[in-house]
């Protein structure tokens, strides 16, 4: 009975490493291939017009402000 389990932790202990070392294998690999292809930034094809600054009152008085 005391060789039985000290083989079924052995076995687990072997399992749960290969999965963590081919987990952090797939994670590094993924990581390298998104920076190689974009730089880090995400690209993506979008039909919004992205607006940064409208003008309006509320800004206008934010500047005064801010100066």
């Amino acid at each position: 009975m005391q060789e039985s389990r000290r083989n079924f932790f052995k076995r687990s202990a072997l399992v749960v490493g290969a999965a963590a070392v081919s987990a952090t294998a797939l994670d590094a690999n993924k990581d390298d291939a998104i920076e190689a292809d974009s730089n880090g930034v995400v690209v993506g094809n979008s039909t919004k017009k992205e607006i940064l600054y409208k003008k309006s009152q509320a800004w206008d008085e934010f500047y005064k402000q801010a100066l």
